[in-house]
């Protein structure tokens, strides 16, 4: 397929070939109407989630779910800022978002600044309000890639390098830090997605792909923390540590058994009454397993389905490759975020802390998430149309 510009227009106006231009259009609603779903379902579960904790700590039911809708008033105009932002102009961006989470991570690895919870230290506490910086990092590194894969997958260029390989490794390096082995898989992953994306060697993507993977598995016992093996293990056997390492498996796992068919109705989950640790994030899921059974399940992994659609369609739509390239690792991001957090509550892949996009508690995730769907409906808004001879000039086919 071949785009010809507007200069052609004479040469093809009065011509039965038909041929290819770009057309403004409107946002791609029906993304934006499946995102509206799953924040919805997002405020619920946090409710019924966080409302007994609450109660018994003898502070409002609804604060947790006050400060999410805070979060989705920044996000939401985050996303309407973006959707209207080309998306074009976003590279010569990419020096301030990139040095600018670097030194953000930098403050949490290094600083006072630096929150620990549940032994990581991931976010930065001003006044009271809690930012994860390594989220931020997902929407850095699509920015990164596209513009250094824009014209070709060469990974040799020192160019490259410097303006967004070398910045994406210090990412890497300060996340590891923290330490938060699950957003450098989902880093990781996604930059493969986006190389091969770009027309990377197939032979080196193979390469990579199986010497990062033997790497690992002769390096794990020094890579990974002792507490990540242990999960390497009871994700194997949680029975071998019920009331330890595999506790949070198992509670997750009988909240599914207890949901069935159609669940025991909304609020009335037993595993988030102090069974199910961080029941309102991590294991959100589990949670609208167990009041909405497997028809709500089925709901949410159908509503990120049809967002995966959506996000490859209106890259394929895009007539640059800029723009098909950041779509592409935009949707994967939020895609692949979403597969590891469900995989994890039904305990098909070992615990990894990372959020489920839209619905876990967590206002540096929301905002971020709904920031990336502003650039996805502002590249939507970009499409190829194809326009036929003098009589049916301006029609798309």
């Amino acid at each position: 397929m071949s785009y010809q510009n507007s200069n052609r227009y004479d040469n093809y106006k009065n011509s039965d070939k038909p041929y290819y231009v770009s057309k403004l259009s409107a946002p791609d609603m029906t993304l934006l109407i499946i995102v509206a779903f799953l924040v919805i379902i997002g405020f619920l579960a946090i409710f019924s989630a966080t409302a007994p904790k609450c109660l018994e700590e003898g502070v409002n039911p609804m604060a947790f779910l006050i400060k999410q809708i805070a979060a989705f008033v920044i996000g939401f105009f985050a996303l309407k800022y973006f959707s209207n932002y080309d998306y074009k102009k976003l590279p010569q961006w990419n020096n301030i978002v990139s040095y600018g989470i670097i030194l953000l991570l930098f403050l949490v690895d290094f600083t006072p600044l630096g929150a620990t919870v549940n032994g990581a230290t991931r976010w930065i506490n001003l006044g009271g309000i809690q930012i994860q910086p390594s989220e931020f990092s997902k929407l850095g590194v699509c920015m990164l890639l596209a513009s250094a894969f824009l014209h070709d997958a060469d990974i040799i260029d020192k160019k490259k390098w410097t303006s967004a390989f070398i910045p994406i490794l210090i990412m890497v390096g300060l996340i590891y830090k923290q330490p938060n082995l699950s957003m450098i898989i989902l880093l990781l992953a996604t930059s493969v997605v986006m190389f091969a994306a770009a027309g990377g060697s197939k032979k080196l993507f193979f390469s990579c792909v199986a010497g990062g993977l033997g790497a690992l598995l002769v390096a794990s016992t020094k890579i990974l923390h002792g507490y990540q093996i242990q999960r390497l293990v009871t994700w194997v056997n949680p029975e071998s540590d019920p009331q330890g390492a595999g506790y949070n498996i198992i509670q997750s796992l009988i909240a599914f058994a207890s949901g069935g068919l159609s669940g025991v109705g909304y609020g009335g989950s037993i595993q988030k009454l102090s069974y199910l640790p961080e029941c309102h994030t991590d294991f959100i899921f589990a949670v609208i397993a167990e009041e909405l059974g497997l028809v709500g399940s089925i709901l949410v992994i159908g509503l990120f389905f049809m967002f995966i659609y959506r996000g490859f369609l209106i890259a394929a739509r895009c007539p640059d490759i800029y723009g098909k390239l950041l779509a592409i690792g935009l949707t994967f991001t939020i895609g692949f975020q979403a597969f590891l957090n469900m995989s994890v509550a039904s305990s098909f892949l070992p615990t990894t802390g990372v959020p489920l996009p839209f619905i876990s508690y967590g206002g540096s995730s929301l905002i971020v998430s709904l920031t990336m769907v502003g650039i996805l409906l502002n590249i939507s808004k970009k499409r190829i149309k194809m326009i036929k001879g003098e009589n049916n000039f301006g029609k798309a086919k």
